[in-house]
């Protein structure tokens, strides 16, 4: 792999379950679990296009295009975090599957044909933006986590519009806001398919969820996967998430998919 400048603050993360190597800056924005889980969460086309959205230093774009052969599109309005990310794409060398494009959300079909685009990938802000809301001091962090420049209904009707007809929108998101999803997806014509909650342990509250929803399917046939625990008791990873990450189970055996 070609190695490119890192500019102050930043250094290199590697997944090694997918080879993957990732620009970061814990002071600009990091990705994090929910962004692993994310890029595996859907079946991937075998072709056609795939578009990342909110997609921050481009990491969920980047695990997933090594599990498909189509093109992929990661749009970020921030233009530090997607200056990373187009760094991150020359250093894995994969300027000829994935391009970053520095715009708001809003202006997607600029940048793709309606409905044209096989699945979205979304890493959304999870909280609502109000004046008593505690946020973080950086405004990377503050705009990618707070929904300050766009919401969930926003990134619905824009799935909406870019989606093909059966294609498919994938989300990771907060437990707390699952019915508003469910109504926001509804609303805009994708039918809710899938969803899996995340735990940090076992017997503790889920603290994610994972769905993902067809734009023109029926309302029928929604599934609730077995749930996903993070941690085992002494704060570890489980099997399932250690293979997520290394490609191999906690006592260094391959497991299967």
């Amino acid at each position: 792999m070609m190695e490119v400048i890192l500019k102050e603050g930043e250094r290199i993360d590697q997944l090694f379950s997918s080879d993957v190597r990732i620009i970061q800056n814990k002071d600009v924005f990091s990705y994090s679990i929910d962004s692993v889980l994310l890029s595996r969460f859907p079946k991937m086309p075998s072709r056609g296009l795939i578009v990342d959205l909110c997609s921050g230093n481009g990491a969920i774009g980047l695990f997933a295009s090594t599990r498909t052969k189509a093109n992929v599109l990661e749009i970020e309005l921030q233009k530090r975090l997607a200056d990373m990310g187009q760094r991150s794409i020359q250093l894995n060398q994969l300027e000829e599957q994935v391009t970053m494009i520095c715009d708001d959300l809003k202006n997607l079909l600029h940048h793709v044909p309606r409905s044209g685009v096989d699945l979205i990938l979304c890493n959304p802000p999870y909280f609502k933006s109000h004046k008593t809301s505690k946020k973080n001091v950086s405004e990377h962090y503050l705009l990618a986590r707070h929904e300050i420049t766009t919401n969930l209904e926003e990134i619905c009707q824009v799935a909406r519009h870019a989606l093909k007809s059966n294609g498919r929108l994938a989300m990771v998101h907060r437990p707390d806001r699952f019915l508003e999803i469910i109504d926001s997806l509804r609303t805009n014509g994708l039918a809710p398919k899938r969803v899996q909650f995340v735990y940090p342990k076992l017997g503790k509250d889920a603290n994610m969820l994972l769905i993902e929803a067809i734009k023109d399917g029926s309302i029928e046939g929604m599934k609730i996967l077995p749930p996903l625990i993070v941690h085992q008791e002494n704060g570890d990873y489980t099997d399932t998430i250690f293979h997520t990450y290394f490609g191999i189970n906690s006592q260094g055996e391959p497991v299967n998919d």
